[in-house]
């Protein structure tokens, strides 16, 4: 799309946090890696650039840098964190390394009115991520405002370029959705232009002109991008489209059968169901890596997905369930930021299979994919369900994996989500899940001594998963949940209840 808001991405973790707030105003934005070419970023026609923060110095000799003629363009350019040093840098003014960094909360104070901050109070809270400062404003440019330690806020109303130290797009800075609504409508003059009740008939129409009458195929996993993108697919197209749904073994209680019964009964959509449980319990067996198991989850499945894949004539598209947040750390990969770990989607099938990617969902934030599969009538219960990573229960099992460890799982999992259900907590939390330990200790079941396995409950709050609070479960339904599970499990005897937060711990154990 055109006209909207383009994101240069110099690394850091809230990108997407900037782009779903526009997007939440009704105005397109796309994140691209900050390398982009200027000639491609035009091809946008975008109304507005925000330059995004970053881990890096812009004194560093590899500090990430862009063109000057950036500002030059005349189109409105906000600079937040990084992208404010980096603009006062390029544009003349100084950087230097300061006395006392800013981290967390700070103090914002207005010295002076402007539209950048219109409708802001004088003082307010505001989230802080940098150690270096800027010193020296660049010619043209007006001090707009302070923290307790830096300058914060500055504009150079002539060349509409304005850069904040602080970070708007998060929860934590008050007001921060107001500063970015100001730059999107009064300094770049957005109009709305991105409506998710009219993405389903346009892309419908899309997918007809671009497969015609060629077949696709695409790996159904049962969640919710592969799932959305199916129906989607069917609903354009209908019998052209083979999923095939690999049933790892790894996989929630009875998921592979609810997988064909909504997807299959239900939308009447061609599925291949392949049981390849035996093949990936080969491969793990004795494996306790969790990196490790990753990857021969990963590969395994491509491998499986490739042999059905072939036994199909005439195939022309694969479809896949990617998400914008999945093209974004694909592109980030190759700038500036770090893999904490791998993941397993469909990506990285077999070149040879030479087949054009059909990806319906590639401008989607996931929000937005889980509006568009309730408006195509899947069941809300499905499309809120808590994210499930892609290697599946390989790692919630702690060590290594076998059939016995994941039907154990299972069972305790379901008991946990059941629970949550029945209670009126499922939707108040954000992620939850049971974890088995390879630890066993001693108990008393009957009167009889057991040695039985270690469960562990997880559940997160957050609100963008890039930091997360243990859930704040009263003492009775823990031990519900507890009971029912040491009662119910053969296999389990104790039962304990994380309360880690991220940072420094994961949602996920492995």
């Amino acid at each position: 799309m055109k006209n909207g808001i383009i994101i240069l991405d110099f690394g850091s973790q809230y990108n997407q946090l900037i782009g779903r707030r526009i997007r939440e105003f009704g105005v397109y934005s796309e994140i691209l890696p900050y390398y982009t070419p200027i000639e491609d970023i035009l091809i946008h026609e975008p109304k507005g650039i925000i330059l995004s923060g970053g881990p890096s110095s812009v004194n560093a000799e590899d500090a990430h840098l862009i063109e000057r003629k950036i500002y030059e363009l005349g189109i409105p350019i906000l600079g937040i964190c990084y992208g404010m040093q980096l603009t006062s840098k390029l544009l003349g003014g100084e950087v230097t390394e300061g006395k006392k960094g800013e981290y967390g909360k700070s103090e914002f104070n207005i010295i002076k009115d402007n539209a950048i901050i219109k409708d802001l109070p004088k003082n307010s809270t505001v989230w802080m991520s940098h150690f270096d400062e800027v010193s020296t404003l660049p010619d043209g440019f007006e001090l707009i405002g302070k923290s307790t330690n830096s300058i914060a806020c500055i504009a150079n109303d002539e060349k509409k370029i304005y850069a904040v130290q602080f970070h708007p797009e998060v929860s934590h800075t008050e007001h921060g959705s107001s500063l970015i609504k100001n730059f999107v409508f009064d300094i770049c003059n957005c109009e709305k232009n991105w409506e998710l009740t009219d993405f389903i008939q346009t892309e419908i129409k899309r997918i007809q002109k671009v497969v015609g009458n060629k077949k696709v195929i695409l790996g159904l996993s049962g969640g919710v991008d592969s799932s959305v993108a199916a129906v989607l697919i069917n609903k354009a197209i209908g019998n052209q489209l083979t999923c095939i749904f690999v049933d790892t073994g790894l996989l929630r209680k009875d998921e592979g059968d609810k997988v064909m019964e909504i997807y299959g009964e239900h939308f009447n959509m061609n599925i291949k169901r392949v049981d390849a449980q035996e093949r990936f319990f080969f491969k793990l067996k004795d494996i306790e890596d969790p990196e490790r198991k990753r990857k021969i989850i990963g590969n395994e499945f491509v491998y499986v997905f490739d042999e059905e894949a072939r036994k199909i004539e005439n195939v022309d598209f694969l479809a896949q369930g990617t998400i914008y947040p999945d093209v974004i750390e694909s592109q980030s990969v190759k700038g500036p930021s770090a893999v904490i770990k791998s993941h397993h989607n469909v990506g990285g099938l077999p070149k040879e299979m030479n087949l054009q990617l059909l990806e319906p969902l590639r401008e989607l934030f996931k929000d937005e994919v889980r509006k568009i599969g309730v408006e195509l009538g899947i069941p809300e219960k499905l499309v809120y369900r808590h994210p499930f990573p892609g290697p599946g229960l390989g790692i919630r099992v702690l060590g290594a994996v076998d059939e016995e460890k994941v039907s154990i799982l299972q069972e305790a999992d379901s008991i946990f989500i059941e629970e949550l259900y029945k209670n009126n907590l499922y939707d108040k939390v954000s992620q939850a899940f049971v974890v088995l330990l390879p630890v066993k200790s001693v108990g008393v079941m009957g009167d009889e001594r057991t040695y039985e396995y270690t469960a562990v409950i997880r559940s997160a709050n957050t609100i963008d998963f890039m930091t997360a609070t243990w859930s704040k479960f009263s003492y009775e339904f823990l031990e519900l949940v507890s009971n029912r599970i040491i009662n119910e499990v053969k296999g389990i005897n104790r039962v304990a209840y994380d309360i880690s937060s991220k940072p420094p711990a994961t949602i996920e154990w492995e």
